[in-house]
């Protein structure tokens, strides 16, 4: 079949792959880019988490926080210049305090009435389009909420107070110490905006994920030549792996790498005075999952493509 210059570039900017190996999976797989990616980690050539980090998104990520309740927001702009204007923060800043009043989801947030204006957030937002001349939208919003406990916050690369390139929120349940958890709350937090977790326990990783894991372990392990029963105790041994990587109270925690996650939130029960249970998280980064534009890229692909 005939594989196009668009579909080897997309392909090598989310897998990382070289030029000849995208169009070579590509052929393998009747042009599908995800089947192409999973051929591509089944051979060793790409890895689980090497997607396309040339964004197009600019802007803020912005978060806003009170007790046990908090909200993130994403705010995009065209460039990061215009991400530097206080304006530009003041708009993500309050945007991210009206998130806390209403139920955190994009719609609500963009019909919700903006402080001190007889017009909603996405009426302010427009009229900065027009004022600024860039475009701009309230990309995504996420919130945390317990009925007893504290949702923590972090902000990372801040661009001023509760305002950055990533946000991440932590909900903690507990009648503990309000200070205590706090405490944990953030530190729990800057570890998830380094290691990006895919959920609080192994059996939260979403089911299609874990699926997708086991056959490309599956297919690695058979290549080896060795017996069904040795491929599937192989395929076990890192399933393992893979869900103490990416399940967050299994990972080595980054403040103290001799303990797990889990065993830190237990050590910090002593301080706090009562369990903690970690209910959920959120991880907003900066302009993940857009692509941008690379022409200076354009004719290696259009070469490789009519090879």
């Amino acid at each position: 079949m005939s594989i196009s210059a668009s579909q080897v570039k997309e392909l090598r900017e989310k897998s990382g792959a070289g030029m000849m190996d995208c169009k070579k999976a590509l052929m393998e797989n009747n042009g599908d880019i995800e089947a192409s990616i999973d051929w591509l980690r089944s051979k060793g050539i790409a890895k689980a988490d090497k997607k396309s980090g040339r964004t197009a998104a600019e802007g803020l990520i912005g978060v806003a926080a009170d007790g046990n309740k908090a909200v993130v927001v994403e705010v995009n702009s065209e460039t990061d210049f215009v991400a530097r204007n206080d304006a530009f923060q003041k708009l993500v800043s309050d945007v991210a305090t009206v998130a806390l009043g209403t139920d955190g989801s994009v719609e609500a947030v963009a019909a919700a009435a903006y402080p001190k204006s007889d017009k909603s957030v996405a009426g302010v937002i427009t009229d900065a389009i027009a004022t600024i001349g860039e475009n701009m939208n309230l990309r995504r919003t996420a919130m945390l909420s317990v009925d007893e406990g504290i949702v923590a916050s972090y902000i990372h690369n801040a661009a001023a107070d509760g305002l950055g390139k990533m946000g991440v929120l932590v909900a903690l349940k507990s009648a503990g110490n309000a200070d205590a958890l706090t405490a944990i709350g953030r530190q729990i937090a800057m570890h998830i905006a380094a290691t990006n977790p895919l959920a609080v326990t192994s059996s939260q990783v979403d089911k299609d994920v874990a699926d997708r894991e086991r056959a490309i372990f599956s297919e690695q392990a058979r290549e080896s030549g060795k017996p069904e029963n040795i491929v599937e105790k192989m395929v076990e041994g890192r399933m393992r792996k893979f869900f103490e990587e990416v399940a967050l109270l299994s990972q080595s925690f980054v403040v103290n790498p001799d303990l797990t996650v889990e065993a830190a939130v237990k050590e910090a029960e002593a301080s706090a005075g009562a369990p903690i249970s970690v209910e959920g998280f959120v991880r907003f980064q900066l302009g993940e999952g857009v692509e941008k534009e690379e022409s200076d890229f354009a004719a290696e692909v259009a070469a490789v493509a009519k090879s």
